[in-house]
Protein backbone atom coordinates (compact mmCIF):
# COMPACT_ATOMS: atom_id res chain seq x y z
CA UNK A 1 0.00 0.00 0.00
CA UNK A 2 1.40 3.38 -1.06
CA UNK A 3 1.14 6.36 1.27
CA UNK A 4 0.73 9.63 -0.67
CA UNK A 5 2.07 12.86 0.89
CA UNK A 6 -0.39 15.77 0.72
CA UNK A 7 1.82 18.87 0.73
CA UNK A 8 -1.05 21.40 0.79
CA UNK A 9 -2.73 19.65 3.69
CA UNK A 10 0.52 19.52 5.64
CA UNK A 11 1.25 23.20 5.01
CA UNK A 12 -2.22 24.11 6.18
CA UNK A 13 -1.77 22.06 9.34
CA UNK A 14 1.63 23.69 10.00
CA UNK A 15 0.16 27.19 9.55
CA UNK A 16 -2.58 26.31 12.04
CA UNK A 17 -0.01 25.11 14.57
CA UNK A 18 2.11 28.24 14.14
CA UNK A 19 -0.96 30.45 14.55
CA UNK A 20 -1.93 28.53 17.68
CA UNK A 21 1.61 28.99 19.01
CA UNK A 22 1.35 32.75 18.38
CA UNK A 23 -1.97 32.93 20.21
CA UNK A 24 -0.58 30.87 23.14
CA UNK A 25 2.34 33.28 23.43
CA UNK A 26 -0.06 36.24 23.50
CA UNK A 27 -2.00 34.51 26.34
CA UNK A 28 1.21 34.12 28.34
CA UNK A 29 2.05 37.79 27.86
CA UNK A 30 -1.45 38.78 28.97
CA UNK A 31 -0.87 37.02 32.31
CA UNK A 32 2.52 38.69 32.64
CA UNK A 33 1.17 42.23 32.08
CA UNK A 34 -2.22 41.70 33.67
CA UNK A 35 -3.97 42.73 30.44
CA UNK A 36 -6.87 40.83 28.86
CA UNK A 37 -6.02 38.59 25.84
CA UNK A 38 -8.02 38.77 22.61
CA UNK A 39 -8.01 36.68 19.44
CA UNK A 40 -8.42 39.38 16.77
CA UNK A 41 -9.29 36.84 14.08
CA UNK A 42 -12.72 36.56 15.70
CA UNK A 43 -13.36 40.29 16.05
CA UNK A 44 -14.65 42.88 13.56
CA UNK A 45 -12.26 45.75 12.85
CA UNK A 46 -13.82 49.22 12.65
CA UNK A 47 -12.20 51.40 9.98
CA UNK A 48 -13.65 54.48 11.73
CA UNK A 49 -11.70 53.45 14.84
CA UNK A 50 -8.50 52.86 12.85
CA UNK A 51 -8.65 56.46 11.61
CA UNK A 52 -7.86 57.76 15.08
CA UNK A 53 -4.18 56.79 14.68
CA UNK A 54 -2.21 57.35 11.43
CA UNK A 55 -1.11 54.09 9.83
CA UNK A 56 2.63 54.81 10.13
CA UNK A 57 2.27 55.65 13.82
CA UNK A 58 0.20 52.50 14.46
CA UNK A 59 2.87 50.28 12.87
CA UNK A 60 5.62 51.95 14.89
CA UNK A 61 3.71 51.58 18.18
CA UNK A 62 2.49 48.06 17.32
CA UNK A 63 -1.11 48.79 18.13
CA UNK A 64 -4.48 49.18 16.43
CA UNK A 65 -7.66 50.93 17.61
CA UNK A 66 -10.23 48.37 16.46
CA UNK A 67 -13.48 49.55 18.08
CA UNK A 68 -15.02 52.90 19.03
CA UNK A 69 -18.31 53.71 20.77
CA UNK A 70 -18.60 57.37 21.68
CA UNK A 71 -15.47 58.16 23.66
CA UNK A 72 -14.76 54.51 24.52
CA UNK A 73 -11.97 52.78 22.59
CA UNK A 74 -10.71 49.21 22.34
CA UNK A 75 -7.03 49.00 21.45
CA UNK A 76 -5.05 45.89 20.41
CA UNK A 77 -1.37 45.94 21.44
CA UNK A 78 1.63 43.60 21.28
CA UNK A 79 3.59 45.02 24.23
CA UNK A 80 1.74 47.49 26.49
CA UNK A 81 4.96 48.71 28.16
CA UNK A 82 6.74 49.62 24.92
CA UNK A 83 7.64 53.33 24.92
CA UNK A 84 6.04 54.08 21.53
CA UNK A 85 2.89 52.18 22.58
CA UNK A 86 2.56 54.02 25.89
CA UNK A 87 3.06 57.37 24.15
CA UNK A 88 0.16 56.74 21.73
CA UNK A 89 -2.11 55.46 24.51
CA UNK A 90 -1.40 58.54 26.63
CA UNK A 91 -2.20 60.73 23.61
CA UNK A 92 -5.60 59.06 23.26
CA UNK A 93 -6.36 59.48 26.97
CA UNK A 94 -5.29 63.12 26.71
CA UNK A 95 -7.99 63.64 24.08
CA UNK A 96 -10.64 62.39 26.53
CA UNK A 97 -10.95 58.79 25.33
CA UNK A 98 -11.50 55.89 27.75
CA UNK A 99 -9.03 53.27 26.51
CA UNK A 100 -9.45 49.51 27.04
CA UNK A 101 -6.31 47.51 26.13
CA UNK A 102 -6.09 43.95 24.81
CA UNK A 103 -2.96 41.93 24.14
CA UNK A 104 -3.05 40.20 20.76
CA UNK A 105 -0.74 38.01 18.71
CA UNK A 106 1.48 39.40 15.96
CA UNK A 107 -0.75 37.62 13.43
CA UNK A 108 -3.88 39.24 14.87
CA UNK A 109 -2.25 42.68 14.93
CA UNK A 110 -1.13 42.33 11.31
CA UNK A 111 -4.70 41.45 10.35
CA UNK A 112 -5.95 44.64 12.02
CA UNK A 113 -3.20 46.82 10.51
CA UNK A 114 -3.89 45.38 7.05
CA UNK A 115 -7.35 46.96 7.22
CA UNK A 116 -5.76 50.42 6.83
CA UNK A 117 -5.94 49.81 3.08
CA UNK A 118 -9.73 49.89 3.48
CA UNK A 119 -9.74 53.17 5.35
CA UNK A 120 -11.12 55.96 3.18
CA UNK A 121 -8.70 58.81 2.75
CA UNK A 122 -10.96 60.88 4.94
CA UNK A 123 -9.08 61.46 8.17
CA UNK A 124 -12.21 62.74 9.90
CA UNK A 125 -15.91 62.78 9.05
CA UNK A 126 -18.32 64.83 11.13
CA UNK A 127 -21.33 67.03 10.56
CA UNK A 128 -20.29 69.96 8.43
CA UNK A 129 -16.70 68.91 7.71
CA UNK A 130 -14.91 66.35 5.55
CA UNK A 131 -11.14 66.21 6.06
CA UNK A 132 -9.39 64.82 2.98
CA UNK A 133 -5.68 64.17 2.73
CA UNK A 134 -4.10 66.64 0.31
CA UNK A 135 -1.64 63.96 -0.76
CA UNK A 136 -4.50 61.65 -1.76
CA UNK A 137 -6.23 64.44 -3.68
CA UNK A 138 -2.97 65.28 -5.45
CA UNK A 139 -2.42 61.61 -6.31
CA UNK A 140 -6.00 61.32 -7.56
CA UNK A 141 -5.63 64.46 -9.67
CA UNK A 142 -2.48 63.05 -11.24
CA UNK A 143 -4.31 59.82 -12.10
CA UNK A 144 -7.18 61.64 -13.77
CA UNK A 145 -6.48 62.58 -17.38
CA UNK A 146 -9.97 62.10 -18.79
CA UNK A 147 -13.57 61.34 -17.91
CA UNK A 148 -12.80 57.67 -18.51
CA UNK A 149 -10.20 57.78 -15.73
CA UNK A 150 -12.76 59.17 -13.28
CA UNK A 151 -15.28 56.55 -14.40
CA UNK A 152 -12.79 53.71 -13.76
CA UNK A 153 -11.85 54.98 -10.30
CA UNK A 154 -15.47 55.41 -9.23
CA UNK A 155 -16.43 52.02 -10.72
CA UNK A 156 -13.57 50.42 -8.81
CA UNK A 157 -14.84 51.95 -5.58
CA UNK A 158 -18.39 50.77 -6.27
CA UNK A 159 -17.14 47.19 -6.63
CA UNK A 160 -15.71 47.19 -3.08
CA UNK A 161 -17.31 45.25 -0.27
CA UNK A 162 -20.42 46.88 1.12
CA UNK A 163 -18.91 46.96 4.62
CA UNK A 164 -16.66 49.87 3.71
CA UNK A 165 -17.28 51.13 0.17
CA UNK A 166 -19.59 53.90 1.38
CA UNK A 167 -16.64 55.19 3.39
CA UNK A 168 -14.87 55.94 0.11
CA UNK A 169 -17.48 56.49 -2.58
CA UNK A 170 -18.46 60.04 -1.52
CA UNK A 171 -14.81 61.09 -1.23
CA UNK A 172 -13.98 59.56 -4.63
CA UNK A 173 -16.92 61.38 -6.27
CA UNK A 174 -15.91 64.69 -4.70
CA UNK A 175 -12.22 64.17 -5.47
CA UNK A 176 -13.18 63.48 -9.09
CA UNK A 177 -15.19 66.71 -9.18
CA UNK A 178 -12.20 68.65 -7.82
CA UNK A 179 -9.77 66.99 -10.24
CA UNK A 180 -11.94 67.88 -13.25
CA UNK A 181 -12.86 71.34 -11.86
CA UNK A 182 -16.59 70.51 -11.84
CA UNK A 183 -18.90 73.20 -10.47
CA UNK A 184 -21.70 70.78 -9.51
CA UNK A 185 -22.24 67.08 -8.82
CA UNK A 186 -25.68 65.65 -9.70
CA UNK A 187 -27.01 62.35 -8.29
CA UNK A 188 -30.32 61.54 -10.00
CA UNK A 189 -32.29 58.40 -8.99
CA UNK A 190 -34.27 56.57 -11.66
CA UNK A 191 -36.47 53.48 -11.28
CA UNK A 192 -33.65 50.93 -11.24
CA UNK A 193 -30.43 52.94 -11.01
CA UNK A 194 -28.85 56.29 -10.12
CA UNK A 195 -27.17 58.60 -12.63
CA UNK A 196 -24.02 60.50 -11.64
CA UNK A 197 -23.27 63.66 -13.64
CA UNK A 198 -20.71 66.47 -13.30
CA UNK A 199 -21.24 70.01 -14.56
CA UNK A 200 -17.98 70.73 -16.39
CA UNK A 201 -17.47 74.28 -17.67
CA UNK A 202 -21.20 74.84 -17.45
CA UNK A 203 -22.27 71.65 -19.28
CA UNK A 204 -23.71 68.55 -17.60
CA UNK A 205 -21.65 65.45 -18.46
CA UNK A 206 -22.73 61.92 -17.54
CA UNK A 207 -20.09 59.93 -15.66
CA UNK A 208 -21.81 56.59 -14.88
CA UNK A 209 -24.81 54.88 -13.30
CA UNK A 210 -24.88 52.76 -10.15
CA UNK A 211 -27.29 50.83 -7.93
CA UNK A 212 -30.00 52.33 -5.72
CA UNK A 213 -28.86 50.35 -2.66
CA UNK A 214 -25.51 52.16 -2.67
CA UNK A 215 -27.26 55.50 -3.25
CA UNK A 216 -29.47 55.08 -0.17
CA UNK A 217 -26.40 54.59 2.03
CA UNK A 218 -24.61 57.45 0.29
CA UNK A 219 -27.63 59.73 0.80
CA UNK A 220 -27.60 59.06 4.55
CA UNK A 221 -23.91 59.95 4.73
CA UNK A 222 -24.56 63.19 2.82
CA UNK A 223 -27.41 64.15 5.12
CA UNK A 224 -25.26 63.63 8.22
CA UNK A 225 -22.44 65.68 6.74
CA UNK A 226 -24.77 68.49 5.66
CA UNK A 227 -26.67 68.59 8.99
CA UNK A 228 -29.93 67.56 7.30
CA UNK A 229 -32.73 65.44 8.77
CA UNK A 230 -32.47 61.75 7.94
CA UNK A 231 -36.18 61.02 8.38
CA UNK A 232 -37.44 63.74 5.99
CA UNK A 233 -37.81 62.34 2.47
CA UNK A 234 -40.83 64.14 1.05
CA UNK A 235 -39.70 67.77 1.36
CA UNK A 236 -36.76 69.76 -0.04
CA UNK A 237 -33.72 70.28 2.20
CA UNK A 238 -30.67 72.51 1.86
CA UNK A 239 -27.43 72.21 3.79
CA UNK A 240 -23.70 72.60 3.46
CA UNK A 241 -20.40 71.11 4.53
CA UNK A 242 -16.75 71.80 3.85
CA UNK A 243 -13.86 69.79 2.45
CA UNK A 244 -10.72 70.67 4.38
CA UNK A 245 -7.57 70.62 2.26
CA UNK A 246 -4.06 71.84 2.92
CA UNK A 247 -4.64 74.80 0.59
CA UNK A 248 -7.86 75.79 2.37
CA UNK A 249 -11.51 74.82 2.77
CA UNK A 250 -13.81 74.14 -0.17
CA UNK A 251 -17.48 74.57 0.66
CA UNK A 252 -20.10 72.17 -0.70
CA UNK A 253 -23.74 73.30 -0.80
CA UNK A 254 -26.15 70.36 -0.65
CA UNK A 255 -29.61 70.52 -2.22
CA UNK A 256 -32.11 67.64 -1.87
CA UNK A 257 -35.37 67.48 -3.81
CA UNK A 258 -38.02 64.73 -3.50
CA UNK A 259 -38.43 62.77 -6.73
CA UNK A 260 -40.47 59.91 -8.14
CA UNK A 261 -38.00 57.24 -6.95
CA UNK A 262 -35.87 58.91 -4.27
CA UNK A 263 -34.37 62.26 -3.41
CA UNK A 264 -32.42 64.03 -6.16
CA UNK A 265 -29.09 65.46 -4.96
CA UNK A 266 -27.09 68.42 -6.28
CA UNK A 267 -23.76 69.32 -4.67
CA UNK A 268 -22.50 72.81 -5.59
CA UNK A 269 -18.70 72.97 -5.34
CA UNK A 270 -17.60 76.43 -4.17
CA UNK A 271 -13.88 76.38 -4.85
CA UNK A 272 -12.29 79.73 -3.87
CA UNK A 273 -9.51 79.23 -6.43
CA UNK A 274 -12.02 79.27 -9.30
CA UNK A 275 -13.43 82.59 -8.09
CA UNK A 276 -10.13 84.35 -7.41
CA UNK A 277 -9.86 85.88 -10.89
CA UNK A 278 -8.50 89.34 -11.63
CA UNK A 279 -10.50 91.79 -13.75
CA UNK A 280 -7.93 91.47 -16.53
CA UNK A 281 -8.67 87.74 -16.89
CA UNK A 282 -12.45 87.91 -17.16
CA UNK A 283 -12.34 88.22 -20.95
CA UNK A 284 -13.66 91.80 -21.16
CA UNK A 285 -12.98 93.51 -24.51
CA UNK A 286 -10.42 96.34 -24.25
CA UNK A 287 -12.73 99.30 -24.91
CA UNK A 288 -15.35 98.03 -22.46
CA UNK A 289 -12.62 97.19 -19.92
CA UNK A 290 -11.30 100.77 -19.95
CA UNK A 291 -14.79 102.24 -19.51
CA UNK A 292 -15.59 99.84 -16.64
CA UNK A 293 -12.26 100.61 -14.95
CA UNK A 294 -13.19 104.29 -15.06
CA UNK A 295 -16.66 103.64 -13.62
CA UNK A 296 -15.51 101.49 -10.70
CA UNK A 297 -12.91 104.14 -9.91
CA UNK A 298 -15.69 106.60 -9.04
CA UNK A 299 -16.30 107.20 -5.32
CA UNK A 300 -20.10 106.84 -5.48
CA UNK A 301 -22.86 105.18 -7.51
CA UNK A 302 -23.99 101.65 -8.26
CA UNK A 303 -22.56 99.09 -10.69
CA UNK A 304 -24.83 96.16 -11.49
CA UNK A 305 -23.90 92.86 -13.10
CA UNK A 306 -26.80 90.90 -14.55
CA UNK A 307 -27.39 87.46 -15.96
CA UNK A 308 -28.91 84.09 -15.04
CA UNK A 309 -27.64 81.76 -12.32
CA UNK A 310 -24.20 80.38 -13.22
CA UNK A 311 -23.20 83.24 -15.51
CA UNK A 312 -20.21 84.29 -13.40
CA UNK A 313 -21.66 87.42 -11.78
CA UNK A 314 -20.11 86.77 -8.36
CA UNK A 315 -16.68 86.18 -9.89
CA UNK A 316 -16.97 89.55 -11.65
CA UNK A 317 -17.93 91.31 -8.41
CA UNK A 318 -14.91 89.85 -6.62
CA UNK A 319 -12.70 91.03 -9.50
CA UNK A 320 -14.13 94.55 -9.09
CA UNK A 321 -13.46 94.44 -5.34
CA UNK A 322 -9.85 93.43 -5.95
CA UNK A 323 -9.51 96.34 -8.36
CA UNK A 324 -10.75 98.99 -5.89
CA UNK A 325 -9.25 97.49 -2.72
CA UNK A 326 -6.86 99.95 -1.05
CA UNK A 327 -5.66 100.34 2.55
CA UNK A 328 -7.39 103.71 2.93
CA UNK A 329 -10.96 102.58 2.14
CA UNK A 330 -13.38 100.32 4.00
CA UNK A 331 -15.14 97.59 2.02
CA UNK A 332 -18.02 95.53 3.45
CA UNK A 333 -19.80 92.68 1.66
CA UNK A 334 -23.13 90.92 2.27
CA UNK A 335 -23.04 87.49 0.63
CA UNK A 336 -24.88 84.19 0.37
CA UNK A 337 -22.56 82.44 1.00
CA UNK A 338 -19.07 83.93 1.36
CA UNK A 339 -17.39 82.14 -1.53
CA UNK A 340 -13.93 83.68 -1.39
CA UNK A 341 -12.28 85.23 1.67
CA UNK A 342 -10.44 88.46 0.88
CA UNK A 343 -7.95 89.89 3.41
CA UNK A 344 -8.64 93.46 4.48
CA UNK A 345 -12.35 93.29 3.59
CA UNK A 346 -15.21 92.83 6.07
CA UNK A 347 -17.39 90.00 4.75
CA UNK A 348 -20.74 88.98 6.23
CA UNK A 349 -23.10 86.14 5.34
CA UNK A 350 -26.91 86.18 5.37
CA UNK A 351 -28.86 83.47 7.18
CA UNK A 352 -32.33 84.09 5.63
CA UNK A 353 -33.97 84.34 9.08
CA UNK A 354 -33.10 87.47 11.02
CA UNK A 355 -30.18 88.56 8.84
CA UNK A 356 -31.19 88.88 5.20
CA UNK A 357 -29.83 91.17 2.49
CA UNK A 358 -32.09 94.08 3.47
CA UNK A 359 -31.40 93.99 7.23
CA UNK A 360 -27.73 93.30 6.55
CA UNK A 361 -27.48 96.32 4.27
CA UNK A 362 -29.07 98.57 6.89
CA UNK A 363 -26.50 97.37 9.45
CA UNK A 364 -23.61 97.77 6.99
CA UNK A 365 -24.48 101.43 6.40
CA UNK A 366 -23.95 102.08 10.13
CA UNK A 367 -20.37 100.74 9.81
CA UNK A 368 -19.12 103.73 7.77
CA UNK A 369 -18.12 101.82 4.61
CA UNK A 370 -16.75 103.39 1.43
CA UNK A 371 -17.58 100.41 -0.82
CA UNK A 372 -20.43 97.93 -0.36
CA UNK A 373 -21.02 94.67 -2.20
CA UNK A 374 -24.53 93.21 -2.02
CA UNK A 375 -24.44 89.65 -3.32
CA UNK A 376 -27.86 89.89 -4.95
CA UNK A 377 -30.83 92.27 -5.11
CA UNK A 378 -33.81 89.96 -4.69
CA UNK A 379 -36.58 92.21 -3.38
CA UNK A 380 -37.84 95.78 -3.37
CA UNK A 381 -36.57 96.61 0.12
CA UNK A 382 -32.99 95.61 -0.69
CA UNK A 383 -33.17 97.45 -4.02
CA UNK A 384 -34.35 100.69 -2.38
CA UNK A 385 -31.71 100.60 0.39
CA UNK A 386 -28.94 99.83 -2.13
CA UNK A 387 -30.04 102.67 -4.43
CA UNK A 388 -30.17 105.03 -1.45
CA UNK A 389 -26.63 103.95 -0.42
CA UNK A 390 -25.38 104.76 -3.93
CA UNK A 391 -26.98 108.21 -3.66
CA UNK A 392 -25.46 109.00 -0.26
CA UNK A 393 -21.74 108.70 -0.86
CA UNK A 394 -21.09 104.97 -1.30
CA UNK A 395 -19.86 102.87 -4.21
CA UNK A 396 -22.20 99.86 -4.43
CA UNK A 397 -21.66 96.63 -6.38
CA UNK A 398 -24.52 94.17 -6.78
CA UNK A 399 -26.23 91.66 -9.09
CA UNK A 400 -29.68 91.26 -10.63
CA UNK A 401 -31.33 88.38 -12.45
CA UNK A 402 -32.11 89.87 -15.86
CA UNK A 403 -31.24 88.72 -19.37
CA UNK A 404 -29.59 91.91 -20.60
CA UNK A 405 -27.86 95.06 -19.39
CA UNK A 406 -30.82 97.20 -20.51
CA UNK A 407 -33.23 94.88 -18.68
CA UNK A 408 -31.83 95.92 -15.27
CA UNK A 409 -33.67 99.24 -15.33
CA UNK A 410 -37.25 97.95 -15.89
CA UNK A 411 -36.50 95.26 -13.29
CA UNK A 412 -35.59 97.84 -10.64
CA UNK A 413 -38.78 99.75 -11.44
CA UNK A 414 -40.77 96.51 -11.06
CA UNK A 415 -39.18 96.12 -7.60
CA UNK A 416 -40.58 99.48 -6.60
CA UNK A 417 -37.60 101.80 -7.08
CA UNK A 418 -38.55 105.35 -8.10
CA UNK A 419 -37.53 105.63 -11.81
CA UNK A 420 -36.66 109.32 -11.34
CA UNK A 421 -33.71 108.54 -9.05
CA UNK A 422 -32.30 105.54 -10.92
CA UNK A 423 -30.35 107.76 -13.33
CA UNK A 424 -28.61 109.51 -10.43
CA UNK A 425 -27.80 106.28 -8.57
CA UNK A 426 -26.58 103.84 -11.24
CA UNK A 427 -23.28 104.27 -13.05
CA UNK A 428 -23.32 101.10 -15.13
CA UNK A 429 -25.41 98.03 -15.81
CA UNK A 430 -23.47 95.11 -17.27
CA UNK A 431 -24.75 91.76 -18.53
CA UNK A 432 -22.67 88.63 -18.99
CA UNK A 433 -22.63 84.94 -19.87
CA UNK A 434 -19.91 82.31 -19.58
CA UNK A 435 -18.65 80.46 -22.67
CA UNK A 436 -16.24 77.54 -22.87
CA UNK A 437 -12.78 78.16 -24.31
CA UNK A 438 -11.66 75.93 -27.16
CA UNK A 439 -8.74 73.70 -26.18
CA UNK A 440 -5.69 75.32 -27.84
CA UNK A 441 -4.00 71.93 -28.20
CA UNK A 442 -6.62 70.33 -30.43
CA UNK A 443 -9.01 72.92 -31.92
CA UNK A 444 -9.24 72.89 -35.70
CA UNK A 445 -10.24 75.52 -38.20
CA UNK A 446 -12.64 75.26 -41.10
CA UNK A 447 -14.09 77.66 -43.68
CA UNK A 448 -17.19 79.64 -42.79
CA UNK A 449 -20.27 78.45 -44.65
CA UNK A 450 -22.03 81.14 -46.74
CA UNK A 451 -25.01 81.32 -44.34
CA UNK A 452 -22.73 81.76 -41.32
CA UNK A 453 -20.63 84.39 -43.12
CA UNK A 454 -23.77 86.34 -43.98
CA UNK A 455 -24.84 86.29 -40.34
CA UNK A 456 -21.36 87.42 -39.22
CA UNK A 457 -21.57 90.42 -41.54
CA UNK A 458 -25.04 91.31 -40.20
CA UNK A 459 -24.04 91.11 -36.54
CA UNK A 460 -20.80 93.05 -36.93
CA UNK A 461 -22.12 95.69 -39.37
CA UNK A 462 -22.66 98.33 -36.68
CA UNK A 463 -19.12 97.83 -35.33
CA UNK A 464 -17.41 97.35 -38.71
CA UNK A 465 -14.69 99.88 -37.94
CA UNK A 466 -13.79 98.17 -34.66
CA UNK A 467 -13.69 94.70 -36.26
CA UNK A 468 -12.03 95.51 -39.60
CA UNK A 469 -8.83 93.67 -38.61
CA UNK A 470 -10.64 90.48 -37.56
CA UNK A 471 -10.73 87.65 -40.09
CA UNK A 472 -14.25 86.65 -41.23
CA UNK A 473 -13.54 83.68 -43.49
CA UNK A 474 -13.10 80.76 -41.07
CA UNK A 475 -14.33 79.40 -37.76
CA UNK A 476 -12.87 77.00 -35.18
CA UNK A 477 -14.21 73.65 -33.96
CA UNK A 478 -13.64 71.46 -30.87
CA UNK A 479 -11.89 68.10 -31.28
CA UNK A 480 -10.88 66.59 -27.90
CA UNK A 481 -7.53 65.39 -26.58
CA UNK A 482 -5.75 64.48 -23.32
CA UNK A 483 -5.16 68.14 -22.52
CA UNK A 484 -8.91 68.82 -22.29
CA UNK A 485 -10.01 65.38 -20.99
CA UNK A 486 -11.51 64.67 -24.42
CA UNK A 487 -14.05 67.51 -24.21
CA UNK A 488 -12.60 69.87 -26.82
CA UNK A 489 -12.88 72.78 -24.37
CA UNK A 490 -10.77 73.83 -21.41
CA UNK A 491 -11.83 76.64 -19.09
CA UNK A 492 -14.35 79.47 -19.47
CA UNK A 493 -14.48 83.22 -19.85
CA UNK A 494 -17.20 85.80 -20.27
CA UNK A 495 -18.99 87.61 -23.02
CA UNK A 496 -20.24 91.02 -21.93
CA UNK A 497 -22.30 94.08 -22.74
CA UNK A 498 -22.90 97.24 -20.72
CA UNK A 499 -25.09 100.31 -20.52
CA UNK A 500 -23.34 103.41 -19.18
CA UNK A 501 -25.56 106.00 -17.62
CA UNK A 502 -25.81 109.27 -19.54
CA UNK A 503 -28.44 111.95 -20.00
CA UNK A 504 -30.37 110.05 -22.70
CA UNK A 505 -30.44 106.77 -20.76
CA UNK A 506 -31.44 108.63 -17.58
CA UNK A 507 -34.28 110.32 -19.43
CA UNK A 508 -35.53 107.02 -20.89
CA UNK A 509 -35.45 105.34 -17.48
CA UNK A 510 -37.25 108.21 -15.74
CA UNK A 511 -40.06 107.83 -18.30
CA UNK A 512 -40.18 104.05 -17.59
CA UNK A 513 -39.25 103.32 -21.21
CA UNK A 514 -39.06 99.74 -22.44
CA UNK A 515 -35.95 97.55 -22.42
CA UNK A 516 -35.88 97.77 -26.23
CA UNK A 517 -35.71 101.59 -26.18
CA UNK A 518 -32.82 101.52 -23.69
CA UNK A 519 -31.02 98.83 -25.75
CA UNK A 520 -31.27 101.00 -28.88
CA UNK A 521 -29.60 103.86 -27.02
CA UNK A 522 -27.00 101.41 -25.65
CA UNK A 523 -25.97 100.59 -29.24
CA UNK A 524 -24.92 104.21 -29.78
CA UNK A 525 -22.40 104.04 -26.92
CA UNK A 526 -19.87 102.20 -29.09
CA UNK A 527 -19.22 99.03 -27.08
CA UNK A 528 -20.03 95.47 -28.17
CA UNK A 529 -23.31 93.78 -27.37
CA UNK A 530 -23.00 90.25 -25.92
CA UNK A 531 -23.83 88.88 -29.38
CA UNK A 532 -21.08 90.90 -31.04
CA UNK A 533 -18.59 90.07 -28.29
CA UNK A 534 -19.38 86.39 -28.75
CA UNK A 535 -18.97 86.56 -32.54
CA UNK A 536 -15.58 88.25 -32.19
CA UNK A 537 -14.43 85.56 -29.73
CA UNK A 538 -15.61 82.83 -32.13
CA UNK A 539 -13.87 84.37 -35.13
CA UNK A 540 -10.61 84.76 -33.21
CA UNK A 541 -10.60 81.10 -32.14
CA UNK A 542 -11.35 81.63 -28.46
CA UNK A 543 -14.62 79.70 -28.68
CA UNK A 544 -16.84 78.09 -31.31
CA UNK A 545 -20.13 79.23 -32.82
CA UNK A 546 -21.61 75.95 -31.56
CA UNK A 547 -20.67 76.88 -27.99
CA UNK A 548 -21.91 80.43 -28.47
CA UNK A 549 -25.32 79.20 -29.64
CA UNK A 550 -25.58 77.07 -26.47
CA UNK A 551 -25.35 80.21 -24.35
CA UNK A 552 -27.19 82.89 -26.39
CA UNK A 553 -29.48 82.99 -29.42
CA UNK A 554 -27.05 83.83 -32.24
CA UNK A 555 -29.84 84.11 -34.82
CA UNK A 556 -31.95 86.63 -32.87
CA UNK A 557 -32.61 89.91 -34.67
CA UNK A 558 -32.93 93.15 -32.74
Amino acid sequence: MTVQFDEDKSKKKLDTLLKQEEEDLARVLSYKYGVEYLDLSRVAISTDALRLIPEEEAHKAELAVFDIVGKKLKVAVRAPKKDATELVLEGLRGKGYAVEIFIVSSVGLERALSRYKDVAFTSEVKAGMLDISSEEIEQFTNEVQSLEDVKKLISGTLSMKKSYRISRILEIILAGALALHASDVHLEPEEGYVRLRYRLDGVLTEILTFDLETFVLLLSRLKLLSRLKLNIKNAPQDGRFSIRLKEGDIEIRTSLLPGAYSESVVLRVLNPQSIAVSMEKLGIEEDLFNKLAHEIGKPTGMILTTGPTGSGKTTTLYAFLKRVHKPDIKIITIEDPIEYHMPGIVQTQVDHKEYDFASGLRSVLRQDPDVIMVGEIRDGETAKIAINAALTGHLVFSTLHTNSAAGAFPRLIDLGVDPKIIGSAINTSMAQRLIRILCPACKKETALLPERKKRVDEVLASVAEKTKNIQKEKEFLPVGCKECAGLGYKGRLGIFEAVFMNEKISDLVSKSSSERDIAEEEASQGTFTMLQDGFVKALTGITSFEELSRVIDIEARN
